[in-house]
């Protein structure tokens, strides 16, 4: 195990500031997504691609994942209203580029980059098979199996729990705040994304959400990367065990089909949704069907 721990000691600032009237017009111009505050200067932000997290007080800043380049630069305007120092940590959850792809807005702005050593991997590997790694910001740090640092008053402990969504999934855990951060882990109500071609497991992304069931607590707060049609992108240990059962059904009713002598694509022709799992609704069904397919029939 590579477990790295980091102590940083500084006093918080609370209360307003008055903000110059060139801030606030930036603000009013730029700045299209939304802030969602939790608690403990931990929050959520939303416009377009993976959820983002963050820490933010007058004194630290910790970003969980950058969606794409525009919004990042968004999500910087609104930072720049409490703190216009340097980020402590940027962590990204995977690799896929709705979660990375704004990464290049922070070079030079970052103290500490990490994510799972999979993930970094990931990452260089998509960008060079599409020649965009001169706009890849990749992270400079990575771990195996935990990472933990100290910011401020706040501790954050990386965890990895094997193949899931991807091969390189962290949970990332504010621990004093009791906000877990899940990255994909969980779509919640919507059809998951599941990426054969960077080491999914269907199997094991179910273990990996009764892993996180059992290490949290009812009072824990998630952030989930996204989230269907009217659902939001928090929930509780109750949306984790019913991520798990999607899974669980899926590859219970994918199973059933291989023994029954169906074709995958006569399967997926009579599939509109998963047998004991109907509140997972989108668009996305026969991404599902084909890799627990692929996991069943050639063990990948």
């Amino acid at each position: 195990m590579q477990r790295r721990t980091f102590l940083n000691h500084a006093a918080l600032l609370s209360g307003a500031t008055l903000l110059p009237a060139h801030r606030i017009l930036a603000h009013t111009l730029f700045a299209a997504g939304e802030m969602h505050p939790l608690r403990r200067n931990i929050g959520y932000y939303t416009e377009r691609g993976g959820t983002i997290g963050y820490l933010l007080t007058a004194e630290h800043m910790v970003v969980v994942d950058t969606q794409f380049p525009e919004q990042a630069g968004n999500l910087l305007t609104e930072l720049r209203e409490m703190n216009e120092g340097r980020i402590d940590l940027l962590i990204n959850t995977h690799h896929h580029h709705d979660h990375t792809g704004g990464n290049i807005a922070f070079k030079g702005l970052v103290n500490m980059h990490v994510a799972h050593e999979n993930a970094r991997a990931n990452q260089e590997r998509v960008a060079h098979e599409g020649n965009e790694l001169a706009n890849q910001l990749l992270p400079a740090s990575t771990f195996s199996d935990e990472f933990r640092h100290r910011i401020g008053d706040e501790t954050l402990t990386l965890r990895y729990w094997g193949p899931a969504h991807t091969d390189g999934d962290a949970v990332t855990h504010f621990e004093e705040a009791n906000v877990v951060h899940m990255g994909d882990l969980v779509f919640n109500r919507r059809f998951p994304y599941i990426d054969k071609s960077a080491g999914a497991s269907v199997e094991n992304w179910a273990l990996v959400l009764e892993k996180a069931f059992l290490t949290f607590d009812n009072d824990t707060i998630f952030i989930f990367g996204h989230a269907g049609e009217g659902h939001p992108v928090t929930g509780t240990r109750a949306d984790l065990k019913a991520m798990q059962n999607y899974l669980e059904q899926l590859l219970t009713y994918v199973q059933s089909a291989v023994r029954a002598g169906q074709t995958l694509d006569e399967l997926k022709a009579a599939t509109t949704g998963i047998p004991g799992a109907p509140e997972w609704q989108g668009n996305g069904v026969v991404r599902s069907l084909d890799a627990a397919w692929m996991e069943l029939t050639e063990g990948k």
